[in-house]
């Protein structure tokens, strides 16, 4: 008998195929390949026909080129740190569309010269903030405070509370962080009480700045103190606050969150927040404060390696300029809207129910906070399989249930999540 393998069609036949030479001109000749030869070597192995070789070479082809998979955070937590922080406006992701050409990001049009990059965003920012006189954009927080380290205190000491020595997640820890630029810290205080005689007694010579960090991710209570911005800007010594979650003006629902208006007014010289956080835009380390200071850390040399691309440019001053995006609604969302929708979604699904729950802000900012929310109640043992079907849906597993959280599901959403749910129900 003929062997069956002799049938298995020729690589450039199947890269033929109308389909494939579609998906080739979308995710590459390399994905595309790739998937015909496994196809074919299960054809070998006889796991199917030979026949089949195309087909199955077409169903295993992912869905982009890309490995990240779109997910529905339906965990109600505003700001997921592991699902990438702010979710960007639609405004915002068309920006990174055309930014993703050539554009003229570093290039005047009108003279044909070189231009200052990223000029549209730092003018977005300085707008938004008034009270700065100079604004940047490195590509963290981190960056920011690791920048200010570099500039403004190289074999100097930072002055700091021992209350504020803080591990911003996965390990990095703020003071390891600041030594490695070279700076020595100066810890003041106690872990609960720190005053403004403690830093003034610390300053000296080899003073580079007075650090205030703001505690994003976790909260003290009892017998404490902090010295205040106002107080400490009396201070001879420069003054950086790290606000950390890049809220940029006072918020009805977080009236505790430092902004950076107000501490800007309150005499910090210079402001260090996150722009994928409060702010709700993309990945980015904001500095506004004194024209001067920020002037120094722009021209650093380390400023360079520390630049944003294009892409996150375009997002920042779309954020800043466009329609409030997911993370600001979210924040506000009316608790009767989101009641009317859990209750029309659990209606079109057999076996829910809707309860009222807490969320949370999320991305180290405002710890302690609990925003009223309302949530379709499914068994817990649809979690999983809502976690790893085609679209994503991560809820959060609550009492033996599984919780999908409206208030950080956009309301555009709400077809998707029932889709989702019906394709395990189903």
């Amino acid at each position: 008998m003929t062997d069956p393998r002799r049938r298995v069609p020729r690589t450039d036949v199947l890269l033929a195929h109308p389909r494939l030479a579609e998906a080739e001109r979308v995710l590459g000749r390399a994905l595309v390949k790739a998937a015909v030869v496994a196809a074919q070597d299960r054809a070998r192995a006889g796991e199917i026909e030979p026949e089949q070789v195309a087909e199955q070479a077409i169903a295993a082809l992912p869905s982009s080129a890309t490995s990240l998979r779109p997910v529905v955070n339906a965990t109600g937590v505003v700001v997921h740190t592991n699902l990438g922080r702010a979710p960007l406006s639609q405004a915002a992701l068309d920006a990174v569309a055309t930014a993703g050409r050539s554009t003229d990001v570093e290039f005047d049009l009108a003279t044909g010269r070189r231009a200052r990059r990223g000029r549209g965003a730092l003018a977005a920012l300085a707008e938004a903030v008034p009270a700065a006189g100079g604004v940047h954009v490195v590509n963290n927080n981190a960056a920011a405070l690791l920048l200010a380290a570099l500039a403004l205190a190289p074999d100097k000491e930072i002055v700091i509370s021992r209350g504020e020595l803080v591990e911003i997640g996965d390990g990095f820890r703020i003071p390891e962080l600041l030594a490695s630029a070279g700076a020595r810290l100066r810890e003041v205080g106690t872990t609960n009480r720190t005053s403004l005689r403690d830093y003034a007694a610390a300053l000296g010579p080899d003073t580079g700045f007075v650090l205030k960090v703001h505690p994003s991710n976790f909260r003290v209570t009892g017998f404490t103190a902090e010295a205040s911005v106002r107080e400490l800007a009396t201070l001879d010594a420069p003054l950086v606050v790290d606000i950390g979650s890049g809220l940029l003006a006072p918020h009805p629902v977080l009236p505790d969150e430092p902004d950076a208006a107000t501490t800007l007014r309150d005499g910090a010289d210079l402001v260090t927040a996150s722009g994928d956080k409060l702010l709700g835009g993309p990945q980015a380390g904001l500095l506004l404060g004194s024209a001067e200071l920020v002037e120094r850390l722009r021209r650093h040399p380390a400023a360079r390696a520390l630049r944003v691309d294009k892409l996150t440019v375009a997002a920042l001053e779309a954020t800043l300029r466009g329609p409030e995006p997911p993370v600001a609604r979210a924040l506000v969302a009316d608790l009767a809207d989101l009641q009317r929708r859990a209750d029309a979604l659990a209606e079109r699904i057999p076996g829910a129910s809707v309860v009222s729950c807490r969320s949370a802000v999320g991305g180290g900012g405002a710890p302690g906070v609990e925003l009223p929310s309302v949530a379709v109640s499914l068994p817990e043992a649809l979690a999983e399989p809502l976690r790893t079907g085609t679209p994503s849906v991560v809820g959060r597993v609550e009492h033996g249930r599984c919780l999908l959280d409206l208030r950080t599901v956009g309301p555009d959403e709400d077809e998707l999540l029932l889709a989702a749910v019906r394709a395990c129900t189903s």
